[in-house]
């Protein structure tokens, strides 16, 4: 839902946390959740570890709506599906969150969110969604080979994502 943005983005980076440059995290150097090569891409040049570390929430959060929260279309999910796929996306890929939501909801899982997974997905009671959302998240991030390193992070993650996206639903 379009009122569920502010908070599912600052929600989000609670748990991105800030400036880390992990030997093991295939995403490389990461300020605020934001890899540096997506950096990079959005803005279409190179970027300095500098300017990487100089990264706030008010500069990130049209990336973030961008290029996660509209890709799912967070304005037109039902309150706490929207945060979950959203908080999936942003970790996982839009493309396995809007795949996750379609097989939820019984239509074709093509990773592309349209008019017609929209409607299916509504029709799903929403607190069931995000239990199954969280459930299929978390099978996918146990099967990674960084899960022994990461883990334990990303278990906490996502029943913090499913206590509160069961709370918003």
């Amino acid at each position: 839902m379009q009122e569920n943005w502010n908070d599912s983005f600052t929600a989000v980076l609670k748990h991105e946390g800030g400036f880390v440059n992990h030997p093991k995290d295939p995403g490389g150097m990461t300020n605020l959740g934001v890899t540096r090569t997506n950096w990079e891409a959005y803005l279409g040049r190179s970027v300095t570890e500098e300017e990487m570390r100089a990264l706030t929430p008010e500069i990130v959060k049209p990336f973030y709506k961008k290029n996660y929260w509209d890709k799912i279309r967070g304005d037109d999910l039902p309150s706490g599906v929207d945060y979950a796929a959203y908080d999936l996306a942003v970790n996982s890929g839009t493309g396995r969150a809007a795949k996750y939501l379609q097989q939820i909801a019984g239509v074709t899982a093509d990773g592309a969110i349209g008019p017609k997974s929209i409607e299916a997905i509504k029709k799903c009671d929403p607190e069931d969604t995000v239990d199954e959302l969280c459930h299929m998240r978390m099978d996918f991030l146990k099967g990674l080979g960084t899960f022994e390193t990461f883990g334990k992070g990303w278990t906490v993650r996502v029943n913090d994502v499913k206590a509160k996206a069961t709370e918003m639903a």
